[in-house]
């Protein structure tokens, strides 16, 4: 993982590093609230060599006693210090137990013993110091008494006496909340890094990145009204929504500017990520710009773009194609601008046959020569192979990847779909991105005509032919399939 990853992840989990960092701040203010204060006593005593020679035997002394000191400091917790100090005080422990409270130390080129005591008691703290103190004093001069006899060449003395400490050495609030806070922040750090390594979902251009490197025709965030209203005229001009499907209608333009077949196959892995609204807005879009556009509703198990453009279903596409009726009579006009419609028609038991056969690939091509550009709306790739088979008879391929709805492993299979039938994809859509964050898609804004200008290109015109009636279309009533046969029942 690069810095950029480490960073996506930060910004992806920061609530869940943010709760577990409060967590241990507020186990360590708990532990250090409920621990019983300790109080530390300490005493200091000198180590001297009794000698009244010269100079030079005096530094022999000194040396002597400083290469002594460390032996001294070792001896402090030894049951012959630590038992004599116990019995005189009264107490009820070992000295093992003892030594665990008592800590004896020396600085460097020093002749000086510091030995400090711990307990709960600031009194007890300092009698318990002081005792041992006076017990390595009487067990050393009784160590390094000759054997002879004569006193001995070392002297110990106390330089700092004990005395009970009013204020307490422990716990250590701020030391306690410190690691409190870093070890809330390390197991924080270290679940959000296995919540990424473990999740696959596919949440940003980062994730589409491991697996393609298609272009981003672009991102549409996640918009709660989209639900109610998920037409692009229901949107307000200037929303991000708007604009989002205008980026991604002049993206696409570029995209496919060099394919001289006008067809444009929309599809995605799994159901839900979004596909006939984005195809039905992308024809809006384009509609827009004063280009004449047909939508094909070519998912042929759950057909959506009549329900979302209030069209009649009975005919269309199916019906077509089975020659019931010419195309001509099945195209439906919708708003103000030049898209026209092919509804799905009857939902038939073959979709598949019907979708890969000569006469879609016809009707796709009739279509080409009558319209600028044709959309279609294709079921998704994984659940069936329909957006499959007819991903080879359009110019170009756009997958729509619905942000948390698609795993990496489902997009690697339909990525190896598309490759297979040797499809042209011509780029991803991102669609229901987060607002805001690190997937969030954003877009610099500028002011814009709300008409923009109509494209002087040239244009294919669109043969003069008189749209049915909608009392007309209904004379469709429905259509009885029965294998590769049809027949068509008129009211």
């Amino acid at each position: 993982m690069e810095l950029s990853d480490y960073l996506r992840v930060l910004r992806r989990n920061w609530i869940t590093i943010l709760a577990f960092s409060m967590l241990g701040l507020i186990v360590a203010a708990a532990t250090s609230m409920f621990m019983k204060p300790t109080y530390t006593a300490k005493t200091q005593l000198f180590v001297a060599i009794q000698s009244s020679g010269s100079v030079s035997d005096l530094q022999q002394g000194n040396t002597f006693s400083q290469a002594r000191v460390l032996s001294y400091v070792e001896t402090v917790g030894t049951p012959a210090v630590l038992q004599p100090a116990i019995d005189s005080l009264g107490l009820e422990t070992s000295p093992a137990e003892l030594s665990k409270s008592i800590e004896a130390s020396s600085d460097i080129n020093t002749v000086i013993i510091s030995i400090a005591a711990v307990d709960n008691s600031p009194v007890q703290a300092a009698a318990i110091a002081q005792a041992v103190g006076d017990s390595l004093i009487a067990t050393i001069d009784k160590i390094e008494r000759p054997a002879e006899g004569g006193s001995s060449p070392v002297r110990l003395s106390v330089v700092t006496p004990a005395s009970a400490p009013t204020v307490p050495s422990g716990p250590n609030t701020r030391l306690n909340l410190a690691l409190g806070a870093i070890a809330g922040l390390a197991l924080g750090l270290g679940t959000a890094l296995l919540r990424t390594t473990l999740d696959t979902k596919i949440r940003g251009e980062a994730e589409v990145r491991r697996v393609t490197d298609a272009a981003i025709l672009g991102g549409i965030s996640f918009d709660g009204d989209a639900t109610k209203k998920p037409l692009l005229t229901q949107a307000p001009a200037q929303s991000p929504r708007a604009e989002s499907f205008r980026q991604i209608r002049t993206n696409l333009q570029f995209a496919h500017v060099s394919h001289k077949s006008k067809a444009v196959l929309v599809t995605s892995s799994l159901p839900g990520e979004g596909k006939t609204t984005t195809a039905t807005n992308l024809a809006i879009a384009m509609a827009q710009t004063g280009q004449t556009v047909v939508l094909i509703d070519a998912d042929l198990r759950r057909p959506r773009v009549d329900d979302y453009l209030g069209l009649e279903r009975n005919a269309g596409l199916t019906t077509a194609l089975i020659g019931a009726a010419d195309v001509n009579d099945l195209l439906q006009p919708w708003g103000d601008n030049g898209l026209y419609v092919l509804t799905s028609g009857q939902i038939p038991p073959n979709p598949s046959e019907l979708l890969g056969s000569d006469e879609m690939k016809s009707l796709i091509t009739d279509l080409e020569q009558a319209f600028d550009a044709v959309i279609i709306d294709a079921p998704p790739l994984l659940p069936v192979t329909d957006a499959a088979v007819l991903a080879q008879q359009v110019g170009g391929v756009v997958l729509v990847i619905g942000s948390s709805k698609v795993k990496l492993p489902d997009l690697q299979k339909s990525m190896a779909a598309l490759e297979m039938v040797e499809a042209d994809l011509l780029g991803v859509v991102l669609n229901l991105l987060p607002m805001k964050g690190p997937d969030a898609y954003a877009y610099a804004y500028y002011s814009y005509d709300a008409n923009p200008n109509k494209s002087s290109g040239t244009k294919i015109a669109l043969p003069r032919r008189k749209m049915p009636s909608p009392t007309e279309r209904s004379d469709f009533d429905s259509v009885v399939f029965h294998g590769d046969q049809a027949s068509q029942r008129r009211r």
